[in-house]
């Protein structure tokens, strides 16, 4: 047989001549930004998403390509960037396939090789999909609610209906200055399946025990879950994990000193959900309620990972399956005065929970500093399954990091790169080893730019782009932005 050249390399020739074409089980997560325990995080419990690492590649520097959650989706599934999508918000009208209709997305490029694709939960964005993409139309827990103002509150009401559909209730405050209808947490006593994330993680474990049933056919199965997206709701049993009195809040309550006023902003829509204090900072108190609350969110969807790792082995599908983990952006808990917020151009909107498994893997256990993006996920799966080319692979605008699960220390991009609109102007996001730089364009007009030197401010407290001292180093970065993504490759 035809040896898939990676999946060789990572496992060695018999194993590679024992197996059958490899499956993708493809997990999401929406707003986790890497506050896990195999990041060193030393308050969050997350142990079956540090045991996924331990099997597996930790990626410490991958990053999204816009900090919102369809436009981020949308380019990870095309493998194109925003620039090339033209998706830069959240709309029902912008899908994948609105500026580039003959497009062969990365779960269409399986099907289109034979394999069985299914969706279930929020892989594209709640009311913005692809049917093309799957074999069966994609499935949500519970009746899908309108998209109603926010973005938080359509994915609320998919748990509200969830949870009545189990016999349970939510309970529901009353509305937020824009009509929310919910707090922004809520602890409910309540078994996993009675909320959203668990009836998804039922569905999907239902699923792995049917294709365990045909195990000569091949699967991509997406498994999105909603948390942990604001408003955080999770049963109390994830709550009882952590003490709120004992968390400590991030210390730079305050914008980036120095920034565009119109770039250091985020999380606006948090001030609307129901009893959250008008008030920046955010009093103390509510900030370490609210955290409690996005770790025990953190803590619900590493459970519902630890179901789905467990139906693998009890299937047998472990051992030809691969699992990747991923996080559609980054996020804020109180750092620059920023709640349940990214939306912007920033490190902490833009950086990424990234885990890839393969069985038999040589590096399992190891991390990888290497840059890596989510345009770069459509050619490394494809690679590490050996399928051929999709028909407009020209069209990619990502990297196959394949060759850093063989040698993850290996040399690789020089830099990672992100978009976001904001205050009419365009802000394309470069990062370097070293630094983080922003140009603000209005068309092709340089309006501002953004300046972190991580060796000195790894918080992005201060805009130095301004500096004498920094001339230099922004010359060259204006150099390294204008030869752009390909340039950056290894």
């Amino acid at each position: 047989m035809k040896l898939r050249p990676f999946f060789a390399l990572l496992v060695g020739t018999a194993a590679v001549a024992a197996e059958s074409r490899l499956n993708v089980l493809f997990i999401a997560s929406d707003d986790m930004r890497p506050q896990l325990g195999l990041y060193g995080d030393q308050v969050v419990k997350s142990p079956n998403l540090d045991r996924l690492a331990a099997r597996g590649l930790a990626f410490d520097r991958a990053f999204c390509q816009m900090a919102l959650c369809s436009p981020s989706r949308i380019s990870l599934l095309s493998g194109r960037r925003p620039a090339t999508t033209k998706v830069y918000t959240i709309d029902p009208q912008l899908t994948v396939r609105t500026h580039l209709p003959d497009i062969t997305t990365l779960p269409q490029h399986f099907k289109n090789n034979g394999y069985y694709t299914r969706s279930l939960g929020k892989i594209y964005h709640v009311g913005i999909d692809d049917d093309a993409s799957w074999s069966e139309p994609a499935w949500h827990a519970g009746k899908l609610a309108p998209r109603l103002g926010p973005v938080g509150r359509a994915a609320q009401q998919e748990r509200v209906q969830s949870a009545k559909q189990a016999g349970k209730t939510l309970p529901v405050k009353g509305a937020g200055s824009a009509g929310m209808a919910s707090p922004a947490f809520e602890s409910v006593d309540c078994a996993d399946d009675e909320l959203l994330d668990g009836a998804c993680a039922r569905e999907a474990i239902a699923q792995l025990r049917a294709f365990a049933k045909n195990p000569a056919q091949p699967f991509f199965l997406a498994v999105g879950f909603a948390n942990p997206h604001v408003p955080w709701v999770a049963p109390k049993k994830y709550f009882d994990l952590y003490d709120p009195a004992k968390l400590i809040l991030p210390a730079n309550n305050y914008p980036p000193k120095d920034a565009p006023a119109y770039a250091a902003t985020t999380g606006s829509d948090f001030l609307q959900y129901a009893g959250v204090p008008q008030t920046k900072p955010l009093p103390a108190d509510f900030g370490r309620q609210c955290l409690h609350a996005y770790l025990a969110a953190i803590s619900y969807v590493d459970a519902q990972v630890g179901r789905l790792l467990a139906a693998l082995e009890e299937t047998g599908l472990a051992k030809n399956t691969i699992v990747v983990f991923w996080g559609d952006h980054g996020y804020y808990m109180g750092e620059h005065s920023w709640w349940g917020g990214k939306h912007n151009n920033y490190h902490g909107a833009t950086r990424v929970p990234l885990l890839i498994a393969v069985p038999g893997q040589k590096t399992a256990g190891r991390h990888s500093r290497g840059f890596v993006e989510f345009v770069d996920l459509y050619p490394s799966l494809s690679d590490l399954c050996g399928l051929p080319a999709p028909r407009d692979a020209a069209g990619l605008e990502g990297t196959s990091f394949a060759p850093l699960l063989a040698d993850p220390d290996r040399p690789w991009k020089k830099a990672v790169f992100s978009q976001y609109p904001k205050g009419g102007n365009l802000g394309t996001a470069m990062e370097t080893e070293r630094y983080r730089y922003v140009e603000w364009r209005k068309g092709e007009r340089l309006v501002d730019r953004e300046l972190y030197d991580h060796a000195n401010d790894a918080a992005e407290n201060q805009n130095v782009a301004a500096r004498p001292e920094y001339a230099a180093a922004i010359a060259n970065l204006e150099k390294q932005m204008s030869a752009g993504w390909r340039a950056a490759r290894p």
